[in-house]
């Protein structure tokens, strides 16, 4: 359990805390994913008697990894055609195509020395009493790291835990060895941990600085990348400022209840109230960015009683909020950051679908109006949202533009709403809007970009290699390609099950991890329903799989949306969870049958990790064509077994305890 809960808590905190360093990871956060699985995978395929090396020597990579990043932090200015990046204004750090394989590198590293403990371990126990353990240990390190995540506990306490862990493990023959490098990380952790202005947010580490030159003007980074600033109300509301476009081009609006999505440090929270908004509800996802706007804000917006601040996401709080607003204003919501290790999907992704746009016009007063601005970088970004706000309200929006390629959209509900100095024309063929099921507004067309692909295909070079190197003979792991199709199906469908929940209930850090800890549970449910039988009817598990499958394609988005809070939350539950289950006893059945269960596991490991890297796939076709692929990955595994003859009708009247005695 000890090693288990270790295992995922490192990996959490290698994606939170490589993410907030190396500006790249925040967008490709599953790099340090697919770099963990690969690990684990080769950790448990290396035969018992071989491999000890890399026990011994796990904390090197660790601190290695720790030291070279805050060595060497890399902000990169990342220019695509395909795809737009919020990144930093400046290029430090080594090259990214040094850093980024010398970061996966020693993360494979790092979790192969963490996956050879576990296995060792696993190699003890019977097969499902082992992955009972390790499912109860992941459980525990995801509500660990879960905790730290509410607390906002700074980095060094996550290395401190790691460290405490990872002494244990290694026994008190390696306590040297494991000493000296685990006191390096915490050493570097806690340097990073009492810089002055760093703190952490469930999303971001944030690092606060005063303006040299105003007072009381203070400048907020998230993970790297200069993100807000305060300002005085002067300065906001000064000739031509992007905050007073929304009420200088609506001038028959009202004005008096206002809804700020991404209200951040509360800027157009204050010019709200200037121009006398009898309610603003401003919505933030981000508790440190609101906290920092109530404490430093000079002026005071949080403070007015006028003020209602929702710490939330803002597509679900429109989903759940049946308020009408005079202007509704989406204010700068570039997060900077992805749901979670395992998807595409960044923040506010769901904030930009023409889905969402409807849901804030039927928000609206009939006189009220609907604006957006940002730094957008690319016109055909603009042309994009535009051109669904024209569609949606049957007229062209304002456009007021700026330095850096920044623009202000402005739609009243009729032409009469709105007042425009410049109206939007497109600047070329107008993309087509993105969608709830192709949440990706920064992407131009439906493709994977060639920098993904490039990584992509490195990644899996490396596996291949990597296995090799490590001694493991593939030809030996063949007869377990049913898991590992098996690990590539069950990855993409908790990929689908988390954007699914996002859409549902928002994208927050809260139902992020409340998912996964619901996945893990179902997990060990199916587990623990098959500790207790003595044969099951793979041929009806694959049947209610494959239905279970049908029913989660066939259901459409939009009707689970439509529910009350409680009827979503049950159809959420039972559309993502039943086909968890139902995998999970077919994978269970099959490990309990395995003559070397901790390769199968292995082989599933890797299997997961080839599933990370087809989620790409969702850019071009969606997330609900991924359900077809996790069938086509099941029914594969399914045909596969049959061949290694733990099929229906086939190897599945032995009991766990009986698989384990022809095992001995």
């Amino acid at each position: 359990m000890l090693a288990s809960s270790t295992m995922l808590f490192v990996e959490l905190a290698l994606i939170r805390w490589a993410g907030a360093n190396v500006v790249h990871l925040s967008y490709f956060s599953n790099f340090i994913l697919l770099g963990s699985f690969l690990g684990i995978g080769i950790g448990f395929l290396i035969p018992a008697a071989r491999g000890q090396w890399l026990k011994r020597w796990t904390p090197i990579p660790l601190a290695l990894l720790v030291v070279f990043v805050r060595a060497y932090p890399v902000q990169v200015r990342q220019s695509s055609s395909e795809v737009i990046y919020f990144t930093a204004v400046k290029t430090t750090g080594l090259p990214q195509w040094v850093t980024l394989p010398a970061i996966f590198l020693l993360t494979a590293l790092i979790m192969a020395g963490i996956g050879k403990i576990t296995a060792d371990l696993f190699r003890q126990l019977a097969s499902l009493d082992a992955y009972r353990y390790d499912l109860l240990g992941s459980i525990t390190g995801s509500i660990s790291f879960a905790v730290l995540s509410w607390l906002r506990a700074p980095s060094v306490v996550w290395g401190v835990i790691a460290a405490v862990a990872l002494l244990i493990l290694g026994g008190r023959r390696n306590s040297l060895l494991y000493g000296v490098p685990l006191t390096a990380m915490v050493a570097a952790l806690f340097l990073e941990s009492t810089t002055a202005g760093i703190s952490w947010s469930p999303y971001y580490k944030i690092q606060l600085e005063a303006s040299p030159t105003t007072t009381r003007t203070y400048f907020i980074s998230a993970n790297g990348v200069p993100h807000q600033s305060t300002a005085p109300l002067p300065v906001l509301l000064r000739e031509n400022s992007p905050y007073r476009q929304a009420y200088e081009q609506t001038p028959r609006n009202p004005h008096k209840r206002v809804l700020v999505i991404g209200a951040g440090n509360g800027n157009d929270v204050a010019v709200a109230l200037a121009h006398g908004a009898q309610r603003v509800d401003a919505v933030e996802i981000d508790p440190r960015l609101q906290e920092i706007g109530a404490q430093l804000h000079p002026a005071k917006p949080y403070d007015d009683p006028r003020v209602h601040a929702y710490i939330n996401d803002g597509r679900a709080f429109l989903e759940r909020t049946n308020a009408k607003y005079d202007l509704i204003i989406l204010a700068l919501p570039d997060s900077l950051t992805l749901v979670s290790g395992a998807s595409n999907l960044r923040l506010e992704s769901y904030l930009f679908t023409r889905q969402a746009f409807e849901a804030a016009r039927d928000h609206l007063t009939p006189d009220g109006a609907f604006a957006m601005y940002n730094y957008y970088r690319k016109s055909w970004l603009v042309d994009r949202f535009a051109g669904d706000l024209d569609d949606l309200y049957g007229h062209a929006p304002c456009m007021t533009t700026y330095k850096r390629n920044a623009a202000v959209l402005v739609a009243g509900m009729t032409p009469g709403d709105q007042s425009c100095k410049q109206i939007w024309q497109p600047s070329g063929p107008v993309p087509a809007a993105a969608t709830d099921d192709h949440p990706f507004p920064y992407l131009l067309h439906r493709t994977i970009p060639t920098i993904y692909l490039g990584a992509l295909g490195a990644i899996l070079l490396v596996t291949l290699l990597s296995v090799r190197l490590a001694g493991v003979r593939i030809r030996s792991t063949v007869r377990y390609t049913d898991m590992f199709l098996l690990g590539a199906a069950f990855m993409l469908l908790e990929t689908k099950n988390v954007i699914g929940f996002a859409l549902y209930f928002g994208t927050t850090w809260l139902v992020n991890a409340l998912v996964f800890f619901g996945v893990l549970v179902s997990v060990l449910a199916a587990v623990e329903v098959r500790r207790r039988l003595r044969r099951v009817n793979q041929l009806l598990l694959q049947l209610l799989l494959f239905a279970s499958l049908a029913v989660a394609w066939l259901v459409p988005v939009q009707s689970v949306l439509a529910l009350p809070f409680a009827g979503r939350l049950a159809a959420a539950i039972a559309l993502a969870f039943a086909p968890i289950f139902c995998a999970n006893l077919i994978f269970s059945d099959r490990l309990a049958l395995a003559p070397d269960p901790t390769s199968a596991f292995g082989a599933n490991l890797l299997g997961a990790l080839t599933g990370g890297a087809l989620e790409y796939l969702a850019l071009m076709t969606g997330y609900q064509a991924l359900l077809l692929i996790v069938a086509m990955l099941y029914l594969g595994a399914c045909i596969a077994m049959r061949f290694t003859g733990r099929g229906p009708g086939g190897g599945t009247t032995r009991t766990p305890r009986e698989a384990v005695a022809v095992k001995t």
